[in-house]
């Protein structure tokens, strides 16, 4: 039991940078980017670039790797989403989706299809209090640890992170105050991108790099997010760490590959329950 609650924190810390990235493009620019699966499998396949075609050791792959995604990103919203402004969400999601159908697409145009892995040393499994613990997981808890503490930091504590807020709780207003929407748009963008590209790696070194490694995983990130609130970016990070435990404990009376049967009734029982997700106020619309 003590392993699957584990496993199942580690598996929500994975599912918590892309929820995290979805529930942050929701807050601000009020729309469901279905191309977040997609963002990760690029970012992926950028650092898998770096690291193993041109031989840089991780850390600095990782680097390269998101500063590419990024401008990617900031390409894509001036191409596609800057033009559509003043539309529906229903719009944006449509928008979203044939985004991330073309970056599929593309990776697999540029990469093939074969399943590839990081240039990385292969290493036992630690044994701590009874678990078995691999390198993986370790880096894994402690890249998303450090990812949210930036976040969190920068959401408290910084010009930018109360500009974002001020945009995401009444755009008008904040537009009265002289906070250029656009700049916090693309801020919003870059982050999202460099959260997804970090999701990318560690999926990556927990399994593998393939073109469908990002499509895998939009059903848990849309689920984590909804069940934390999905106007509510941090929520989304208890929401990933609920479902990933609860993915875990499902396998003592479930086959493995049935997980995300699981997660698609979390979500199901969550909208008809509580529509506005576990951590959210009930009155709040979004």
């Amino acid at each position: 039991m003590g392993q699957l609650v584990f496993n199942g924190l580690v598996t929500g810390l994975l599912i918590a940078l892309p929820a995290l990235s979805l529930a942050l493009v929701f807050s601000v620019l009020r729309f469901a980017n279905y191309a977040i699966g997609a963002m990760l499998t690029v970012g992926a396949y950028l650092v898998y670039g770096f690291n193993v075609g041109l031989g840089l050791p991780l850390p600095l792959a990782v680097l390269a790797g998101s500063a590419i995604g990024a401008v990617l990103a900031l390409l894509v919203n001036r191409l596609v989403y800057e033009p559509l402004q003043g539309r529906s969400g229903v719009t944006f999601l449509v928008a979203s989706i044939g985004v991330g159908i073309a970056l599929e697409n593309a990776v697999r145009f540029f990469a093939g299809s074969t399943t590839r892995g990081f240039d990385v040393e292969v290493a036992r499994p630690l044994r701590l209090l009874g678990l078995r613990i691999n390198h993986e997981q370790i880096l894994t808890i402690a890249i998303v640890v450090v990812a949210l503490l930036f976040i969190w930091v920068l959401f408290r504590f910084t010009r930018l992170g109360r500009a974002m807020r001020a945009v995401a709780d009444n755009p008008d207003l904040a537009a009265v105050r002289g906070i250029p929407r656009a700049h916090v748009v693309n801020a919003v963008w870059v982050i999202s991108s460099v959260l997804a590209t970090l999701a990318g790696v560690l999926v990556g070194l927990d399994g593998n790099v393939e073109p469908q490694m990002g499509w895998n995983y939009i059903l848990p990130v849309f689920t984590a997010a909804i069940l934390g609130g999905i106007g509510n970016p941090m929520a989304a990070v208890a929401g990933a760490v609920v479902l990933g435990i609860t993915e875990e404990l499902a396998t003592l009376v479930l086959a493995p590959h049935y997980r995300t049967i699981v997660a698609f009734g979390v979500m199901a029982l969550l909208l008809l329950v509580r529509p506005t997700g576990l951590f959210s106020a009930p009155g709040v619309a979004r």
